[in-house]
């Protein structure tokens, strides 16, 4: 005993490493170690050998054990001690730099939108995402028919049985803020109404929920070429150009009569987009003068005023001006792919709470 002893008390305290610390702990206490298997013949032994052997090796076990720990915590503060001598810290240098965060693209195209539109006289009327199907369809003269109110273009809330309130939904446009803008401010009236809408859409170009910015105009004597002129100073601030040509093609929206969609004269060189010039056109909304029947849903006169809607693809503006392929990109990207395309923050109050840096 005093033998083993001796021996592994002086390796441990010869050991310069925890390497070599643990193959001492093997040799010694390991299951295949000595001590272990001195224990294993306590059973060829008379019981009165055992009450002297047995309580000797366990004592034994444990100074070694108790050794191993001290010569570990040993090593290790020297390990520190060398660290400490060898490793220092300026304290005075300055702190890290701190990235700064930004807008969401969609959130800056909506700052940047809201901006403009204010500047033209326009205010900001928003309103709930969940709308009756009379806001939503009945009231902007959708009729029943229409393939816009089937279930497998419109996420319809669900009901319990019984439930006799009228039909909700996921609303599909924010055309029904500019009825309850009406039913409230009555006319004349200036107000853009934008915000997240939902239709059943999933492709490079279409996702279940996207953003819509939709502004109607209503007073006295208000026609298409003022409907001209308001979207032509929006795309040159917005796309930030001196000039730019809009096109109007007749279409057909239930909301308006006549309708329109609104293209734009561009160019693609080296898949970058440049507004304004080209002899290229690309569609970048739908527009139109108000439909009677809509103005009167919103409890105001047809016969006495009149006036113009628009409705614009937030996300989509967005694409454009920052270059973005897939609409996807929005839902399922990280901070990385924000610094990538090097979104800045407006210095001015947002909507979405003090400065935006």
């Amino acid at each position: 005993m005093d033998d083993l002893k001796a021996k592994y008390l002086g390796q441990i305290a010869d050991a310069h490493d925890e390497d070599a610390l643990e193959a001492i702990r093997l040799a010694a206490v390991g299951k295949k170690g000595e001590v272990a298997l001195k224990m294993r013949e306590l059973g060829k032994m008379t019981p009165e050998e055992r009450q002297t052997v047995g309580p000797a090796l366990n004592a034994l076990k444990d100074e070694i054990n108790s050794a191993l720990a001290a010569k570990k915590a040993a090593l290790a503060d020297a390990a520190l001690d060398e660290r400490l001598r060898t490793e220092w810290l300026d304290v005075t240098l300055p702190t890290r730099p701190q990235r700064r965060g930004s807008l969401h693209p969609i959130s800056q195209a909506s700052e940047e939108l809201t901006a403009i539109f204010a500047e033209l006289g326009f205010s900001v009327a928003e309103g709930s995402r969940v709308e009756t199907d009379w806001y939503n369809f009945d009231a902007l003269n959708i009729p029943g028919h229409h393939p816009a109110r089937a279930e497998m273009d419109t996420f319809y809330m669900h009901r319990a049985e019984g439930d006799d309130r009228p039909p909700h939904v996921l609303r599909t446009h924010t055309s029904p803020v500019q009825i309850q803008s009406m039913e409230k401010m009555g006319a004349p009236l200036r107000v853009i109404c934008p915000g997240g809408v939902y239709r059943a859409d999933y492709d490079q170009t279409h996702t279940p929920m996207f953003h819509q910015v939709e502004g109607l105009a209503l007073d006295k004597d208000i026609s298409m070429a003022n409907l001209k002129w308001v979207l032509e100073e929006f795309v040159k601030s917005f796309f930030e150009v001196d000039d730019v040509e809009l096109r109007f093609r007749a279409s057909h929206f239930p909301f308006t009569e006549p309708s329109a969609e609104v293209d734009i004269r561009c160019s693609w060189d080296n898949g970058q987009l440049k507004i304004g010039e080209g002899d290229d056109w690309m569609e970048i909304l739908g527009s139109g003068m108000v439909h009677p029947k809509v103005i009167a849903a919103g409890g105001i006169d047809p016969e006495v005023y009149q006036g113009f809607a628009f409705g614009i693809g937030i996300d989509r503006l967005a694409m454009l001006k920052y270059g973005i392929p897939d609409l996807r990109a929005f839902f399922d990207s990280d901070l990385r792919w924000l610094r990538h395309y090097g979104f800045s923050c407006l210095d001015v109050p947002t909507l979405h709470g003090g400065l935006s840096r």
